[in-house]
């Protein structure tokens, strides 16, 4: 895929279109402008922002500004970059790396001349990104947690619009820093491809390995629930143990990374798919993607109540126990587990689709 920026039609309708809102249920904008989006590659996340901007009629291009497309790219990024910094070697590598994605940025700036630009973290931007845009409207869309970002509050207080998908963080941005901070959670995408009903009996997990998931998945799979994880974090193929620098992985069931689109698929079918945060303050994009690809979410957080029913349309755990009687319902309650897919899969069309969150960020330009 070209590390160019790609200007984006409107897409054709996928056999899942038409289970979405249509165009005409989204509010129009109140004009259609030349967007960029500047955005990580993060699993392809950029494209369904593109797309939703795209549906509302703006002409828009995107930016991957950390794409590492090619197996050399990833390569001299590793030794360039990662190798040196973890032998502690003198000199700022990151800085170097900066100053190149932001020359690209700045260039593609000059190339587009788009009229509005929505940075998507953005972290890997130094401040010469940010005098090019001079005075054109953007919106800085954080999609992490603060800490995970180097901005200083005056630079938020400046920047414009800032979106952060967690509730406390944007209160705390707006009532006690000054700045114009946004509540905007993550969302699905029901155009990347539609819901299955194939089932593949597992228990799923779609994410990163960090402690607390090696150990909840690990002794979910002692305890004897067909537990499988996807992600470089418990692939134990060679490329991934480089990759990740570890060589140890937990002893469950494992497969390498999958692209988005059957990321989506493998929790769907799933009998149920594990939802476990780590520290974050906001909730992840899976808490989204399982019930709107008409999957059993099984999460850990209480406060997915502010965007789901529970028990009716997403299951909640407290702890392993509680997590294994659920998981063990789920292969074995074939109605119960119906009933969370299909109210689930309702509730996040409605209410949790790109479309909506790009809504939401057109109603913040001007």
């Amino acid at each position: 895929m070209s590390t160019e920026p790609q200007a984006r039609s409107m897409p054709s309708a996928s056999p899942a279109s038409s289970a979405s809102p249509p165009l005409s249920a989204f509010s129009a904008p109140s004009a259609r402008h030349r967007v960029l989006v500047v955005s990580p590659t993060f699993h392809g996340y950029w494209r369904s922002i593109e797309d939703a901007l795209a549906r509302r009629g703006h002409d828009v291009r995107t930016l991957r500004y950390d794409a590492y497309d090619t197996v050399a790219a990833k390569a001299l990024l590793k030794a360039r970059v990662e190798l040196p910094e973890r032998l502690h070697l003198p000199g700022d590598r990151r800085a170097a790396e900066r100053r190149r994605v932001t020359d690209r940025a700045i260039a593609a700036l000059a190339e587009h001349r788009p009229d509005r630009v929505l940075v998507i973290k953005g972290d890997l931007l130094d401040e010469r990104f940010w005098d090019a845009l001079a005075d054109t409207p953007r919106i800085l869309w954080l999609y992490d947690d603060l800490h995970r970002h180097d901005y200083t509050t005056a630079f938020l207080r400046e920047v414009g619009p800032v979106l952060s998908y967690s509730p406390s963080e944007s209160a705390q941005l707006r009532d006690a820093e000054g700045v114009d901070a946004r509540f905007m959670p993550d969302a699905f995408d029901p155009h990347r491809v539609g819901p299955s009903a194939h089932r593949s009996g597992e228990i799923a997990f779609v994410g990163s390995g960090y402690a607390n998931r090696f150990t909840t998945l690990g002794e979910l799979a002692h305890r004897g629930l067909p537990v499988h994880a996807y992600g470089r974090d418990f692939s134990r193929h060679l490329l991934d143990r480089l990759r990740t620098w570890s060589w140890s992985r937990p002893a469950i069931t494992a497969s390498r990374d999958v692209p988005l689109e059957q990321a989506y698929r493998v929790v769907g079918e799933a009998a149920a798919a594990v939802n476990i945060h780590g520290l974050q303050t906001g909730h992840a994009m899976r808490t989204f993607e399982i019930p709107g690809m008409g999957g059993v979410e099984l999460v850990d957080r209480d406060d997915v109540e502010m965007f789901y029913d529970v028990g009716t349309e997403v299951a909640v755990w407290h702890d392993l126990d509680e997590l294994e009687d659920l998981a063990r319902r789920a292969l074995a309650d074939p109605r119960w587990a119906q009933g969370l897919r299909d109210a689930g899969r309702r509730r996040t069309l409605a209410e949790h689709t790109f479309d909506h969150r790009m809504e939401t960020v057109d109603s913040l330009w001007d």
